[in-house]
């Protein structure tokens, strides 16, 4: 047992080790950075993307693009890395990361770590995230980077020529019927943003149904050149009974990298800003889906997604309300 093990560990050491050295020979094509707005000073800011070299490899070169297609997207590969940062040995690299990206942990209920996925899945202080409780308001389910579609059937989806499938998304054509001129909402978490998940409304929830799929990145380089990774990436969703937004759908989209995505809510009764789950190493995102005219988006965010970008947004801060649709 131990030597297979050993074998196995080997056998992705070598793999990563090949792919640096094949990434070194096929450097990847430039490509404009990724920006997006700042919801407080209305300021267009330039990300600083974790693994930006490896993206732009694996998305936008002949030779990245076949390793993507045999080894990147594949669960595999994904699975071996989340149970690297499992290990002990991966608590060396928390504070490096910390630092380069300039990470607030002044949030956090913990400041040490048992190894990098403890860091990752880290929880806040009660009051770190402050939530809006008007009844009315649908508040972000996430720290991350939105995009807001008020009406699908009417929007191309990221890349012009591409429309989001709804039914492709929720594996099944008659859910999607509700849905086909509803409201999407689209949560980028990039690896240095906090990682769990919480209801944006309160109400009654379903079971989760799991879709699997394989792992591609949802950063917008890779999403850039295959805009249709939401539609094929691991994914699970449930729905959100409100008496006030009708069903709602909530996804959580796997990436490469992801070790998993946990759900740690049990009840079928659920309050607004409430933890839903949370994931392991890795981008992600979370995607809700609003029935048609059962929320107004606040008008910043659908301005900045029409010009092309994303927006910065706070677990618990407002993103609409449903006085305009009552």
């Amino acid at each position: 047992m131990k030597i297979t093990k050993t074998k196995k560990r080997w056998g992705f050491i070598l793999l990563l080790l090949a792919i640096i050295i094949i990434i070194a020979y096929f450097p990847p094509t430039p490509r404009d950075s990724i920006q997006y707005y700042e919801r407080e000073s209305g300021q267009l800011k330039t990300e600083k993307v974790a693994g930006e070299k490896w993206l732009l490899w694996l998305y936008n070169n002949p030779i990245g693009e076949a390793t993507l297609w045999a080894l990147a997207k594949r669960k595999l590969v994904s699975s071996a890395y989340g149970k690297m940062m499992d290990r002990t040995s991966s608590a060396k690299w928390i504070y490096p990361f910390i630092e380069d990206f300039d990470i607030d942990m002044s949030g956090a209920q913990e400041q040490e770590f048992k190894n990098f996925n403890d860091f990752f899945t880290r929880k806040l202080k009660d009051n770190a995230r402050p939530i809006d409780t008007s009844f009315n308001i649908v508040v972000s389910p996430a720290d991350g980077k939105i995009l807001a579609y008020a009406d699908i059937s009417n929007s191309d989806f990221i890349i012009k020529g591409f429309r989001f499938d709804v039914s492709s998304f929720l594996d099944n054509a008659v859910l999607a019927q509700k849905y086909r001129d509803g409201a999407l909402l689209i949560f980028r978490l990039a690896p240095v943003d906090y990682h769990r998940f919480h209801f944006p409304v309160s109400g009654n929830l379903t079971s989760n149904k799991k879709i699997d799929g394989d792992y591609y990145s949802v950063n917008p380089l890779a999403l850039r050149k295959k805009a249709e990774i939401f539609c094929l990436n691991k994914r699970e969703y449930a729905i959100i009974s409100s008496s006030l937004f009708g069903d709602v759908i909530m996804a959580e989209v796997g990436a490469t990298m992801v070790g998993s995505i946990v759900q740690t809510y049990t009840g079928s009764s659920v309050k607004k800003g409430e933890e839903k789950g949370y994931f392991k190493f890795g981008g992600s995102t979370v995607v809700i889906l609003f029935e048609k005219s059962k929320i107004n988006i606040d008008k910043d965010l659908l301005i900045n997604t029409a010009r092309g970008h994303e927006t910065a947004v706070k677990m618990g801060e407002r993103i609409g309300d449903a006085s305009l649709t009552r």
